[in-house]
């Protein structure tokens, strides 16, 4: 959630400041645009970057997800085993 709000002021920010730049500039349109289409991808290219960071740390928790799960199979798996083998025992005595 913290990451969104992130987001959020990001683009607020640039947007402040492509307009806050459009009103004080003082440069000719021609540079105007081409600092607005600078700004513009560098906005994309964080946006990539992020997407990139999110899907690697998603995969991450994932992965650790599935192996959490595997080690509690096992887990359950043994104590079961240990169980029928601890009730054999007490038949078997009990012959």
């Amino acid at each position: 959630m913290e990451d969104d709000s992130k987001l959020g002021y990001f683009f607020l920010g640039l947007g402040v400041g492509i307009a806050a730049g459009l009103l004080f500039a003082p440069k000719s349109g021609e540079e105007t645009r081409a600092l607005i289409r600078s700004k513009a991808n560098d906005g994309k290219d964080y946006v990539k970057r992020r997407s990139g960071e999110v899907k690697e740390s998603a995969s991450e928790l994932i992965d650790k997800g599935r192996e959490a799960v595997s080690r509690q199979k096992e887990q359950l798996s043994a104590a079961v085993q240990a169980g029928k083998q601890a009730y054999r025992e007490t038949v078997a005595s009990a012959d």
